[in-house]
């Protein structure tokens, strides 16, 4: 069993990285970009029987800053 955490920063947090990017296609001729935000996915292989609140629980503790980033989980 997989799970794919999805992980972005929340809105009104600023992306530095996401506005680099759309500088960035802007500059190479895609100006119908107004605005990029750059997140992470985060594919976990899973022992048999490990459940979604597990992996909640592991993204609460260490795989997203529940500060600044929100996150959803996938089971696949």
């Amino acid at each position: 069993m997989k799970a794919r955490v999805h992980v972005m920063l929340k809105n009104g947090v600023l992306d530095p990285q996401g506005e680099a990017v759309r500088h960035a296609l802007g500059a190479m001729g895609f100006g119908g970009v107004n605005g990029v935000r750059q997140g992470k996915v985060i594919e976990l292989d899973l022992a048999p029987g490990t459940s979604e609140a597990e992996v909640t629980q592991m993204c609460e503790k260490l795989l997203a800053n529940t500060v600044i980033e929100s996150y959803s989980v996938e089971m696949v």
